[in-house]
């Protein structure tokens, strides 16, 4: 008994003198494979986090970036198919990741990949043109009931988050807005500040110019609680001063966004444990906390089961909205 108890304790104690190298680690280039083309919110999420892990040596090998944004993003999550439990390809994309499918025929599922971790929210405000009549979001909603498909609301694309949100506001309240989708988010700023559009639901950072230059004000934000406070941008506001929708009456609670982070299907365990020990420590840094405030996006930094359950509410939520409009191919 005593002979192995003995050859026990030194087991454990040679098992806790391994160094850490011995873990999984990447030993070769990554790629770094973003699920939008460049200069986009989701190739500067990516190429941030790629700039932390580098200078703070968080990853060893070297880092490529590769932009494969074609069909919204599903180009990037087709590689990651095809490289199936490949853990030097790791995947930036956000909530379409899981939404795509519902709404097109693609070569992939959702569980092709395998959920890392997300580090922030992107918020959606309701702007409308400085000078309108619309002090809430509710008036805004009362004169989309009172002239039915007259009232134009301005968007990034179809059937994507913006038109998404328009539809739900539509679904919850009986409004009914006229979308029009632009190609992104800052012609969509220059189409509201101009007046073609009565309102837009833009990101914080996509309106941020117009609202310093007087030319549009929020109404309201789809979050759970207000935002961080900042600086005056207009008029003596900052982000803080801009309530809540649910605030204002009404009844959708929050719409975020999620900035993700994925490997491919079938990786081991201990790689998708380094990737979320090394993003947490990316999220810890000062640069992550000036990225956040540089563009306005909510810090949240989401794993395992956390990550799993947003995912899962974020995902029955939308989808009921695309079958209401009919756009779910299922």
């Amino acid at each position: 008994m005593n002979h192995l108890k003995t050859g026990a304790i030194a087991a454990l104690a040679l098992a806790a003198a391994l160094p850490a190298s011995a873990e999984w680690a990447p030993e070769r280039p990554q790629e770094f494979v973003v699920a939008s083309g460049a200069g986009g919110g989701t190739d500067n999420f990516a190429r941030t986090i790629q700039a932390i892990l580098t200078r703070d040596k968080l990853v060893d090998a070297p880092i490529v970036v590769l932009n494969k944004g074609a069909g919204s993003g599903a180009e990037a999550f087709l590689y990651a198919k095809q490289n199936a439990a490949d853990p030097n390809k790791v995947i930036f994309g956000t909530n379409n990741v899981y939404l795509l499918p519902h709404i097109a025929k693609l070569a992939y599922k959702a569980e092709d990949l395998q959920p890392v971790a997300a580090l922030a929210m992107d918020e959606f405000v309701v702007w409308v043109k400085a000078d309108a009549p619309y002090q809430t979001v509710l008036d805004l909603v009362e004169a989309a009931k009172a002239e039915p498909g007259k009232i134009p609301f301005g968007g990034s694309q179809s059937k994507d988050t913006d038109e998404t949100l328009v539809a739900l506001i539509e679904q919850t309240t009986g409004a009914d807005f006229k979308y029009v989708p632009f190609n992104g988010g800052g012609e969509v700023g220059v189409q509201l500040a101009g007046g073609h559009v009565a309102a837009n639901v833009n990101n914080p950072n996509e309106n941020l110019g117009q609202w310093q230059a007087g030319a549009v004000r929020p109404l309201c934000v789809f979050s759970p609680t207000r935002m961080a406070e900042s600086e005056a941008i207009h008029d003596g506001k900052g982000w803080q001063d801009i309530p809540t929708c649910k605030e204002q009456g009404l009844a959708i609670d929050s719409y975020q966004m999620p900035r993700t982070v994925w490997l491919p299907a079938g990786v081991p365990e201990e790689a998708v444990a380094f990737y979320r020990d090394a993003l947490k420590k990316v999220a810890e840094s000062q640069d992550w906390k000036d990225y956040l405030a540089k563009t306005s996006q909510t810090g949240a930094y989401l794993t395992g089961e956390e990550l799993s359950k947003f995912i899962a509410d974020s995902e029955t939520r939308t989808v009921e909205v695309f079958k209401t409009e009919g756009w779910s191919k299922e």
